[in-house]
């Protein structure tokens, strides 16, 4: 249709004026520092302390003591006292790991799979699980690590019938059978007669090329087949039969191979024998080669928790119903459970560590879940496959994402995928026979393989902290608040590191003070010295700081502990977090984080020192936030000054707060400015969002007054051909009432009183 009209007629247009501009984020606390678990370096956000526990754990357990991080402390106090979002960064010494998915056990197969064994080989009567046997030594030099694990287990689709099997050698790393090595054995398997006479059957493998099973035995003419039959007459001798299996599938097998006595005499002896060692009697033999990395371990996919650190792996034995030794509240296990063939679908639960078969604590139930990569419920897709690192260029400290799907569990990424399922069905909408085979079997599992110490011999907690830091050096912390720098990732308006102090860590403490001030959207609470110390090195301390971005309280405080119970000593910047928010939900940033009113610290039983007026004084005149203590109050928070030394507006706490929520908002605002045409109407946009909220902040005692300019007056035609858009803000803040004058004069009897 034309868009203008030429002859007459009526023009139809459509204007769509409905955009809804998206609401400035609203930001909350950051916290720095050392944790039980969870993902190392990556700041993280969590709602609630729930979320945080679930996340980064609680309590910690070191000889015969336990121990709380302060991060956890502080995060406890904050949520409670009304804080909603909380960014933070787990800070560690030396290398963390994740831990990789292991499986335990197979209900199919009524067996035990070690996920250490590259080679596995099933034996024993129908049903019950008789043992396992790891770290055998192999002949043939195998390759480090190589393993064999034997179990009894069901003989239903193995290799069956009475037979012996004497493991000789592995003449090729077994690895090599996943990696598509050329003709790697698993063998020579041994099959003797009473009279010793025997023959021997060297299983070939060669994955990825014909899929099928061919039979060819020396000097006769077998035809190929699935299952074999060895007649008596052939033990007469020693004769290699050769089974090439070439089949691209989670397991290699042998279907069916039986070894009969033909009845004139010859029996099979009814024992395993492993390099000589007896493995027991009425034995079945599988063989079956897991992957080089071992995350197969009979599931077609590997899985890697998101928490990182020793404190993950639970893969030693289970006990009674299930329960795994290493199992605690803080690590998880897994489940494959609802195997649907026809489907081609499955369902995998997380469970936490320290639950059991018949007592079941599940964390997250995937449900329908596919290996074809073409389903909107593939695996990767609906878990997550990304990881990350913290990565620094020798300038810029940042984060390097791997990975097609966002982590959409809260526990564990899908680290690999070795077997997928491509059109699952064909074109009936049947499954694919090559395929079916390919999804994992009921099962459970824990995991293994993570690195890292929690912390070493003379960690340092609590009151004790000195240049040990809870088992961290300082330096251990330098990448985690560079990070932190980065304003566009990371919205706070915040930021704490419990546990360091200037006196013993100025480097790092120097690092919090100069990212808030680079960011200029947050305010650093930081301390200036540890537990024990005068006031007279408090003063001197503060005396080394000049910033509008930072403010430092004192005396240290104690509180109990969420996860011991415990009374113990912490710094002040452990409890402000929570003064800030508590401020911020009753009342606005804007309103002084201090007093009766708003600076009560009701978590707090006691403060490290009782302060006099005259200790007051002299804090306050150092710009150090005196923590008091008064009869029938308890402890509070009796100052709201920052540690800038020039005397300004911004020299009080709830001014830099304002300024920061303001700057916030308004910077938010005007993002969405950015390549919008430089005219009036996109000035009036700004206007009409910004003055309404300035007003509002006025009505609500933040502002005396204010102005915004945003015309021709600023926006000059060179202005404009520099593709500048220049708005001028003009506040005046609200003024807290610190020192309250009170005149009460005494008149004589009789006397008016003044009007």
């Amino acid at each position: 249709m034309a868009e203008t009209l030429i002859s007459p007629g009526v023009l139809v247009r459509e204007n769509d004026q409905s955009f809804i501009q998206g609401q400035p984020v609203e930001a909350g606390a950051a916290i720095v520092g050392p944790a039980a678990k969870g993902p190392v370096g990556i700041p993280t956000l969590v709602t609630s302390f729930s979320e945080y526990q679930a996340i980064f754990g609680g309590a910690i357990t070191s000889g015969s003591s336990e121990y709380t991080y302060l991060n956890s402390i502080s995060a406890n106090n904050y949520f409670s006292q009304g804080g909603d979002s909380l960014l933070v960064t787990r800070v560690v010494s030396g290398s963390f790991t994740g831990a990789s998915s292991h499986k335990l056990y197979n209900d199919a197969e009524s067996g035990v799979i070690d996920t250490d064994a590259n080679l596995v080989l099933l034996s024993g009567g129908e049903g019950g699980i008789a043992g396992t046997y790891t770290d055998v030594p192999l002949a043939g030099s195998p390759g480090t690590g190589a393993k064999v694990t034997v179990v009894r287990g069901t003989a239903n689709g193995k290799l069956t019938g009475s037979a012996n099997a004497l493991m000789d050698s592995i003449v090729t790393n077994p690895i090599d059978c996943i990696a598509g090595g050329s003709n790697p054995s698993l063998g020579p398997i041994a099959v003797t007669s009473e009279n010793g006479t025997g023959a021997e059957v060297m299983v070939d493998i060669e994955l990825g090329t014909v899929i099928g099973i061919t039979v060819s035995v020396t000097g006769s003419g077998y035809a190929a087949d699935d299952t074999i039959t060895i007649p008596q007459a052939s033990l007469a001798s020693t004769t290699d039969f050769v089974v090439n299996i070439q089949e691209a599938d989670l397991f290699v097998e042998i279907n069916s191979i039986t070894v009969t006595d033909g009845g004139t005499g010859y029996n099979v002896n009814q024992s395993l024998e492993l390099n000589g060692t007896n493995m027991g009697s009425s034995t079945y033999a599988y063989l079956s080669p897991l992957g080089a990395s071992d995350v197969i371990n009979g599931v077609p996919f590997a899985l890697t928790t998101l928490s990182e650190g020793e404190l993950m792996n639970n893969s030693g034995s289970e006990v009674g119903n299930g329960a795994l030794l290493e199992g605690s509240q803080d690590n998880v296990r897994w489940e494959i459970v609802g195997r649907n063939a026809d489907a081609g679908t499955f369902s995998l639960l997380i469970r936490r560590g320290n639950d059991t078969h018949t007592n079941k604590s599940i964390l997250e139930s995937w449900t329908s879940l596919s290996l074809d990569p073409k389903s909107p419920n593939y695996i990767e897709k609906v878990i997550g496959n990304t990881s990350y690192s913290v990565e620094t260029d020798g300038v810029d400290t940042y984060v390097q994402s791997s990975g097609q799907y966002l982590n959409k569990s809260k526990y564990v990424r899908v680290s690999d995928v070795a077997y997928k399922t491509p059109d699952y069905f064909d074109n009936a909408g049947n499954a694919k026979s090559q395929f079916t085979s390919s999804l994992p079997l009921k099962s459970s599992g824990s995991f293994s393989g993570a690195e890292g110490e929690l912390f070493g011999a003379g960690a340092k907690f609590y009151d004790k902290i000195d240049s040990n830091i809870q088992g961290l050096d300082q330096l251990d912390y330098t990448a985690s608040i560079n990070l932190l720098g980065n304003k566009d990732d990371y919205r706070f308006n915040l930021l704490t590191a419990p546990g360091l102090n200037y006196s013993e860590h100025a480097t790092a403490t120097n690092l919090l003070v100069s990212t808030a001030e680079a960011r200029q959207d947050c305010i650093a609470v930081i301390d200036l010295d540890g537990f024990g110390t005068q006031i007279n090195t408090i003063i001197l301390n503060a005396s080394g700081f000049d910033s509008s971005y930072a403010a430092t309280y004192w005396p240290w405080l104690q509180t109990l502990d969420p996860n011991t119970a415990q009374a113990v000593y912490v710094p002040a910047s452990a409890m402000i977090p929570g003064v800030y928010a508590f401020t911020d939900a009753s009342s606005d940033a804007w309103f002084a984080p201090a007093g009766l009113t708003r600076g009560a610290l009701g978590n707090v039983t006691k403060a490290e020192r009782k302060l006099t007026t005259t200790n007051r004084d002299s804090l306050y005149e150092a710009n150090v936030n005196p923590i008091a203590t008064f009869p029938g109050n308890g402890v509070v928070v009796f100052g709201q000054k920052t540690l800038q030394k020039r005397a300004s507006a911004l020299d009080r706490v709830n001014v830099r707060r304002l300024l920061i929520q303001l700057k916030s908002y308004i910077s938010q605002v005007a993002d969405n400015l950015v390549f919008e045409q430089n005219t009036i109407a996109t000035r009036n946009t700004f206007l009409g969002q910004v003055n309404p909220y300035l007003e509002s902040v006025q009505q609500r005692q933040g502002l005396y007054a204010f102005k915004v300019v945003m015309d021709d007056t600023n926006n000059t035609p060179d202005v404009i051909d520099r593709n500048q858009l220049v708005g001028q803000v003009y506040i005046q803040p609200t003024r807290t009432a610190e020192f309250i004058m009170l005149d009460f004069n005494v008149l004589p009897t009789g006397a008016v009183f003044p009007e």
